[in-house]
């Protein structure tokens, strides 16, 4: 009996040291359609199988910085000029690979009555805080039709809240910034407001994936085996399109069909977008991000842009 028993330990040695190789990784995000493959790696065992023990917080994209100076979690999905602002604000943070581009998921919706972005002087617009992706977004789009934050008043609402701002008619907001799946919500009342533009004709909202430098160079295996499990989860909603649509649209209360609808908005980036991508496209960008922020004072000072990204992971 004793070869079993000792057969038996080692598998169990062998189990509990397996265990012990898991790498904890704690990710900051949002509900955000274009984060959902890293939904999907966790829920479908991508990350495990990678060797991970990932934890997913859900946080709002204005605190999600402070959760990482704090140590609460070591990598976060955001937006590329995000990036820019929490590293002038001295939370160091560098991009390891990019997960989508937006084709219409985000996005402006305003009251019957508003026609253009050139009718907003005067008017007041509901945004998240100044550091955001939608507040960005704002600005962006003033600024392409000759205005700047200036002539608007900003309220600071959710995404969530701000599509439903527009929707129930709440007195005080003319028009909001948001994104899927909230800025559908809109598409299916367009009684109560109209979407008058989107990253189709302001393609600036691009999502990438990041950690602390001290996180990348602690665990460059862990770092290579994020990388491999998003790209993993790409896969796998290509192969298994109806499954994986219904793990990722559960996580923010949708029915597989529904997320699938919202996610037609946006591409999900492989590796060879990816290369594409960081050979060029995103330090341009990111240098035209970090002027705007700037001149909308949501930055002090333009950090050092070379240091915002580490491609080694997605060669």
């Amino acid at each position: 009996m004793k070869q079993p028993l000792i057969a038996l330990s080692l598998c169990a040695l062998a189990s509990t040291s397996a265990l012990a190789q898991e790498t904890k990784v704690a990710i900051g995000m949002s509900g955000w359609t274009g984060f959902a493959p890293l939904t999907l790696a966790k829920e479908a065992g991508l990350f495990k199988k990678q060797g991970l023990d990932v934890s997913i917080k859900k946080i709002p994209q204005k605190d999600r910085h402070l959760a990482i100076a704090s140590g609460d979690i070591q990598c976060a999905a955001t937006t590329v000029e995000t990036w820019v602002a929490w590293n002038a604000a001295g939370v160091t943070t560098t991009q390891i690979f990019q997960l989508d581009k937006s084709y219409g998921a985000d996005g402006m919706v305003t009251k019957p009555g508003i026609a253009k972005i050139t009718d907003l002087k005067g008017k007041t617009v509901a945004a998240s805080a100044p550091g955001t992706s939608p507040y960005f977004a704002l600005a962006w789009m003033l600024k392409k039709n000759g205005m700047t934050l200036k002539d608007v008043t900003i309220v600071n609402l959710e995404p969530q809240a701000a599509a439903n701002a527009i929707i129930s008619g709440a007195a005080g907001v003319d028009a909001a910034m948001t994104y899927e799946p909230y800025l559908s919500a809109v598409r299916a009342k367009p009684e109560a407001g109209k979407i008058i533009a989107t990253t189709l004709e302001y393609p600036m909202v691009m999502d990438t994936f990041g950690c602390t430098p001290k996180f990348l160079a602690d665990n460059p295996k862990a770092a290579q085996a994020l990388a491999n499990a998003y790209f993993d989860a790409l896969d796998m909603i290509k192969a298994d399109g109806k499954k994986s649509f219904e793990i990722m649209g559960a996580d923010v209360k949708q029915t597989g069909e529904a997320f699938e609808k919202s996610a037609a908005f946006l591409r999900w980036q492989d590796k060879a977008a990816n290369q594409k991508f960081f050979s060029g496209e995103h330090a341009q960008f990111s240098k035209e991000a970090a002027d705007l922020l700037l001149e909308a004072g949501v930055i002090k000072a333009i950090p050092d842009l070379t240091k915002l990204a580490d491609t080694r992971f997605i060669k």
